[in-house]
C-alpha cells in the first residue's frame, strides 16, 4: 500500500498541465512580439538617420556652391539673394520656395532658374552588375521626396553680410522631417 501512495503522488506532480503550458506560450509570445516591435522601430530609426544625413549633406552642398560662385566671381554680390522679380543687375538668382533636388544648370548653382529639372538628383547606393561605381547600371535612390528651400536675407546694418538659410524637407515613411542649415556669407572672399 505504501508503494501505491508514492506512485499516486508521483503521477500528480510530473509534467505540465495544459493551463501551465498555455500560460508559458502566452508569455513567450508577448516577449517575441515585443522584440519584433523593437526591431521594426530600429529599422525605422536607421532609415531616418540615413535621410537626415543625406539632407545635411545636400544643404551643405548648396551653401558650398554659393561660396564657390562668390569666390570665382561667377556671381556678383548683388545677385547673391533670392529673386525679387524686379529684374535688373541687383536682382537675385535664387528661386523662392521649395525646389526639387535636381542637377544644377550651367551656372553650377542649386536652386536657380537654369537647374536641370529633367535630371533629378540621386544617391548611388551600390555599383551595378559591372561592379564599377559611376556607370549607368549603378543602383540609385532618387531624391524625389526631398525639397530644398534657399533663403538669402540681408543683415540689418551690414551691407556686406547676408544670411543663407537652407531648409531641406523630406519624408521618411509617412513622417515629414526638416533639416535647416544657417550660414553667413560676406561680400569679400
Amino acid at each position: 500500500m505504501h508503494m501505491n501512495g508514492i506512485s499516486r503522488t508521483k503521477n500528480q506532480q510530473t509534467g505540465f498541465t495544459l493551463l501551465e503550458a498555455m500560460i508559458a506560450i502566452a508569455i513567450m509570445s508577448i516577449g517575441i512580439l515585443s522584440l519584433a516591435a523593437v526591431y521594426a522601430q530600429g529599422i525605422q530609426v536607421a532609415n531616418m538617420t540615413q535621410m537626415d544625413y543625406i539632407a545635411e549633406k545636400k544643404a551643405e552642398e548648396a551653401v558650398e556652391t554659393i561660396f564657390a560662385a562668390r569666390d570665382s566671381k561667377v556671381l556678383a554680390w548683388t545677385n547673391i539673394r533670392n529673386v525679387t522679380g524686379a529684374g535688373g543687375s541687383s536682382d537675385g538668382i535664387f528661386l523662392n520656395g521649395p525646389q526639387p533636388l535636381c542637377a544644377p544648370g550651367p551656372d553650377g548653382l542649386y536652386g536657380t532658374a537654369d537647374d536641370l529639372t529633367n535630371q533629378p538628383d540621386v544617391i548611388i547606393l551600390n555599383a551595378g552588375p559591372d561592379k564599377i561605381l559611376g556607370t549607368a547600371d549603378d543602383v540609385v535612390m532618387p531624391l524625389t521626396n526631398m525639397t530644398r528651400t534657399i533663403v538669402i536675407t540681408n543683415i540689418a546694418g551690414e551691407s556686406a553680410l547676408r544670411q543663407i538659410t537652407i531648409t531641406m524637407t523630406y519624408y521618411t515613411g509617412r513622417m515629414q522631417r526638416t533639416y535647416t542649415l544657417v550660414s553667413f556669407i560676406s561680400e569679400f572672399s
